[in-house]
């Protein structure tokens, strides 16, 4: 199924992105799939159609720090465009259809719209000063204050009630991966959060009811 087959909306900003997802293969993944991984070489970038992907690095104990996670209309794979290695792993977070475009297609593409390059490069530069963030707060900050931020930056305005539910259900896991620690550490955490009234669990989700203490 070629890529303009599948749905995708329209806007000033993403027109480029549906023009070049459009040139590109269409191809489904699976929850789980791994379609990059750190260290191998490759000439393709990945737009996601559906679904969302996560990108992450991984240690040999098999512990996992998320980068980011991407969905419709974000691309991941264009730091190896150069001919180097993959920097980081990336996954199916959920079900996904990806438009997998080549190198070539991508320099052809750049080389008509010129303006597009600028996009990348923003892009690019937003990403290096994310995983600059990232790598200062898993050395200076602890792991109960780097759940602080991350749930703060997860949640929704305030309700009526004063309330912030995340904008998504999280598991425990996939928070830790976030915050480079252990999966007993968040849930311990969390769990003394609930016993203290500064957040509550609703059929899984996680809300968060006042503002949460700086320290534990």
């Amino acid at each position: 199924m070629p890529a303009s087959a599948v749905p995708l909306v329209s806007s000033p900003t993403n027109h480029h992105i549906e023009a070049l997802a459009a040139l590109g293969v269409s191809r489904r993944y699976r929850r789980g799939a791994l379609l990059i991984q750190e260290g191998d070489t490759g000439d393709t970038l990945f737009i996601v159609l559906q679904g969302r992907l996560r990108a992450f690095v991984a240690d040999n104990h098999g512990r996992e720090l998320t980068l980011g996670m991407y969905g419709p209309l974000e691309y991941v794979g264009e730091m190896s465009l150069d001919g180097g290695p993959r920097s980081a792993n990336v996954e199916a977070a959920e079900a996904c259809t990806c438009s997998v475009v080549s190198r070539a297609t991508l320099l052809d593409y750049i080389a008509a719209h010129p303006e597009f390059a600028l996009e990348l490069m923003a892009r690019l530069i937003r990403r290096a000063r994310l995983a600059t963030d990232s790598a200062r707060s898993v050395a200076l900050i602890d792991v109960y204050g780097r759940l602080v931020r991350l749930l703060n930056e997860m949640a929704m305005a305030p309700d009526a009630q004063g309330e912030r539910p995340l904008k998504e259900r999280v598991t425990h896991q996939q928070l830790a991966q976030h915050l480079a620690c252990s999966r007993e550490m968040v849930s311990r955490l969390l769990k003394d959060l609930e016993t203290g009234g500064y957040i509550a669990v609703r059929e899984r989700w996680i809300v968060l009811r006042k503002p949460l203490p700086a320290r534990w």
